[in-house]
């Protein structure tokens, strides 16, 4: 029954090859003029909603707290064998400064007060000293440098001492020890680097890039390394430069290599230009539908979707291959069971042949993979819907591509070469002529039938090894592992055209974090405390928590030992220092003279907010009354540990005050954590849904294997290499040292969709020549020479075209072609190797225990 409705539905394809060919060019226009829509735009990863306490907390700062609506910049000077607290090199600051406000486009992308480091606290010290008169802001840049000129170098350096004496509130709450970096030694007048901020606006609309602000961080950059002999700019400008430019870079060098390897892979696969051209043409169309499903269903772009066009592009390769490797075997006759005859065949007998032959195990791997990721539409997450309705129907633009529109094409375009031009199509199939690639494919399937039990054995061994090790594999989410690596020596051979730039982002932004305070989500955790944060003990609680940090946590260290902590606590000290009535309100109720109220704190908040409301509304908030409903704690971290390790660390901070006070809830957030949350959630949620997928694909494919030969264990045995694969993937990436996150989770799912593919071909070959064959061993053979023939030039194609990746300057490229490398590996070895001896094991114990297991033997 199965044999005839395929025999029926090549024949209509091949009836109607015109008709096909102008409905599917009409559909594909229908379907890609989605992408006129623009889509949805793109989503990011932290707009994911998980309900956690962390993200609720986020939510209500956010809602209550003044963030911080300007982009952020840090300038780092350094002179590792020097210093960079002189009167020349401070100078040299404030003259950068000067440049930089004399250039009306980067000036022009500045906010209040543009400029704050060690330079300008010594040159403010200076202008006051020399008029006589506190700061009340920061003044003009002129009068800095006019200050500084005017001093020597000792008179500098006394200055110096007086700023950065551990016992001195010279200028309150410009605190110089937050510029300097943690191996300073307090009270020292030198040092190794020193950080700048830089305060730039935001003047781009809701949910758009600051552009400008972006750019005028790379321009800043380039002044700044013109001036100093080792200086350098970080921000978020600065990594989207880095990244476009290592993107860009990578694929000028790889692109080359990949095309030629493609090329090449494909030239000795078809040995024919004419199909190499007819399977872009169906990658086109593919790409087409998808660009357009995604217009149509307004799916906006995210991280999670990268995986979808290298997916379809994979299967796109494979189908084809399988439908031309088909309808040649056909038109040589090598479909037709043991008959030593050669029939000629016409083009139209042939695909009709070879279509039949093949329709019916695309449609099981397409409607498997399809209706499996299709399961996971299930998530509470919008990103993994969106992944699961856009590569059910990328898949099922896949099989209209190369099961409808490829075979309708091909006979049109043989037809007309070989009547019009004369010239005949007739071509060998891979892997099944004479050849090295047919006589290694005969030597593996002669090794199968024969040691069937140590191949199993061997397979399941590994994947066990797989699977412990998977258990240790790390699972965190560090921004470090995405800014891109310098390039290898070897790049500089390369002609000049694709000679890579110099990339020192990664070891600028290591140093950054280990060494200095950061603002902004990326340099802090946030602790929201509720309750009773009007109780004394709660102050107490928050200042002794900063004691005892150790220096390998993520949390970050000032120069004194003390945690990088910015709180009500320390903003009363702060404030307290810089205004004398506010210092004598919270003496009267400091009993024990640590700078810190030990009764009526409610007052001293009410007197805070009157006092300074801008730093006050930066760490508690009140009620419409006034009452203070809660307080914030800003924890500088170390933004090169993983979000997890922030996480970690913030969590035990807020435990530690909850621990000491009672009455509150102290509970650990910020950009760093939600993420760390949301990062976790997601993974969880992708491990799930694989596992979905496998089980959906288990049930569709015993389903449709019992429908056809009324087996129960024929689906189970085509997946279980699927299943080995993954295994094997995992232990390899526990191996390597790469990290099971969402990111590359998500290209794992390549191993599922190709794996479930590669496999379902591999099984419907052998139980299509089982039928046909009276022996065993023979089946087998045809099977590993014919399917496993278009596998190899299918597994090698897709390899050669991500697995160059490894070798990109960006590490989620490297990572990308390492693991669809090695997924695509994995899953070919497991099909043509362990699969066969399932296969044949299976059949010895049926042939055992007496069981009539396909419809027709």
């Amino acid at each position: 029954m199965a044999g005839t409705r395929s025999r029926w539905y090549a024949e209509r394809i091949v009836t109607h090859s015109k008709l096909v060919i102008i409905t599917m060019v009409a559909l594909t226009a229908v379907v890609a003029a989605g992408t006129a829509l623009g889509g949805a735009g793109e989503q990011d990863i932290g707009g994911f909603g998980v309900d956690s306490e962390e993200t609720d907390a986020q939510d209500f700062v956010r809602e209550n707290y003044g963030g911080d609506e300007g982009v952020a910049a840090q300038l780092v000077v350094r002179n590792k064998s020097g210093d960079v607290l002189t009167r020349d090199s401070l100078l040299e600051g404030l003259y950068l400064q000067q440049e930089i406000r004399e250039n009306g486009t980067l000036n022009a992308t500045l906010a209040a007060p543009g400029f704050i480091g060690i330079e300008n606290i010594v040159a403010t010290a200076a202008v006051a000293e020399d008029t006589r008169q506190p700061p009340t802001s920061q003044p003009s840049l002129s009068a800095q440098i006019d200050a500084l000129e005017s001093r020597d170098d000792a008179a500098v350096e006394q200055l110096l001492a007086e700023l950065l004496d551990p016992e001195s509130n010279a200028l309150g709450q410009q605190d110089p020890y937050n510029f300097l970096p943690r191996s300073y030694d307090p009270g020292s007048t030198t040092a190794s680097a020193r950080l700048t901020l830089v305060a730039q606006a935001d003047n781009s609309g809701e949910d758009e890039n600051p552009q400008a602000a972006y750019d005028a961080q790379v321009a800043i950059d380039r002044l700044a390394q013109d001036r100093f002999d080792d200086a350098f700019v970080f921000g978020q400008g600065i990594q989207d430069d880095a990244s476009s430019r290592a993107t860009g870079d990578s694929f000028a060098i790889i692109t080359p290599f990949a095309l030629v390897l493609i090329v090449l892979v494909l030239g000795i696969t078809y040995r024919d230009l004419l199909d190499i051209l007819l399977a872009f043409v169906g990658i086109g169309i593919v790409l087409a539908w998808l660009a357009g499903l995604m217009g149509w269903l307004a799916i906006p772009m995210n991280v999670i979707l990268i995986a979808v066009p290298f997916l379809l592009i994979g299967l796109s390769i494979d189908y084809a291959l399988h439908v031309v490797m088909r309808y040649r075997e056909a038109r040589e006759g090598a479909l037709d069971g043991d008959s030593e005859e050669t029939p000629d065949r016409s083009i139209r007998t042939a695909m009709t042949l070879g279509v039949g032959s093949v329709v019916l195990a695309l449609v099981a791997a397409t409607v498997s993979t399809a209706v499996g990721f299709l399961s996971n539409v299930v998530s509470p997450l919008p990103a993994i819907q969106d992944f699961a309705v856009l590569s059910a129907g990328g898949i099922l633009a896949t099989f209209l591509a190369f099961g409808v529109f490829l075979p309708a094409l091909k006979i049109e375009v043989d037809g007309f070469v070989e009547n019009r031009l004369g010239r005949s199509r007739r071509k060998p199939a891979f892997g099944v002529e004479t050849g090295r690639a047919n006589a290694a494919l005969e030597r593996l399937a002669a090794f199968t039938t024969r040691a069937p039990v140590a191949i199993v054995v061997v397979a399941l061994l590994l994947a066990s090894a797989g699977a412990y090790g998977a258990t240790g594999i790390d699972t965190e989410f560090n921004q470090a592992d995405f800014l891109p690596q310098d390039a290898p020596d070897w790049t500089e051979y390369l002609p000049g055209g694709l000679a890579p730039d110099t990339y020192t982002i990664a070891e600028d932004f290591d140093y950054l974090s280990n060494n200095f305070q950061l603002r902004g989500e990326g340099g802090q955790s946030q602790i929201l405390i509720r309750g009773t944060v009007s109780d004394p003990i709660v102050l107490q609680a928050l200042d002794d928590a900063g004691e005892g940090v150790q220096s390998s946590s993520s949390v970050q260290l000032r120069p004194d030992g003390r945690a990088a902590v910015d709180g009500p606590h320390t903003v009363i000290r702060d404030v307290a220092a810089d205004n004398e009535t506010f210092a004598t309100l919270v003496a009267s109720h400091d009993t024990d003279g640590d700078g810190l109220p030990d009764s009526n704190v409610s007052s001293v908040y009410s007197a805070l907010f009157a006092t300074d409301q801008q730093a006050a509304s930066q760490v508690l908030s009140r009620a419409d009354n006034g009452t203070v409903t809660s307080a914030r704690l800003l924890i500088s971290v170390r933004s090169s540990e993983s979000a997890q390790t922030i996480a970690t660390d913030t969590r035990a901070y807020a435990d530690r005050i909850e621990a000491d006070a009672t009455g509150i809830s102290a509970v650990a957030t910020g950009g760093t954590v939600t993420t760390a949350v949301i990062q976790d959630a997601l993974l969880e949620t992708l491990v799930e849904a694989f596992a979905v997928t496998l089980v959906v694909i288990l049930l569709f494919l015993t389903g449709l294997f019992w429908a056809r030969y009324r087996s129960l264990s024929l689906g189970a045995v085509v997946l279980l290499p699927v299943v080995v694969s993954l295994a094997w993937l995992l232990g390899a990436m526990s191996l390597f040292g790469i990290a099971f996150n969402s990111e590359t989770a998500v290209i794992t799912s390549l191993a599922i969709g190709l794996g479930v593919d590669y496999s379902i071909h591999a099984g419907e070959r052998f139980v299509d020549e089982r039928e046909k064959r009276d022996r065993l061993t023979t089946a087998v053979r045809r099977m590993i020479t014919g399917t496993g023939g278009t596998l190899l030039a299918s597994a090698a194609t897709t390899a050669a075209a991500f697995g160059v990746l490894a070798f990109a300057l960006s590490p989620p490229l490297q990572r990308f072609g390492i693991v669809t490398g090695m997924a695509i590996l994995f899953a070919f070895v497991a099909v043509v190797v362990m699969l066969p001896g399932l296969l044949v094991l299976r059949e010895r114990a049926l042939s055992r225990w007496d069981v009539r297991d396909y419809s027709s033997s």
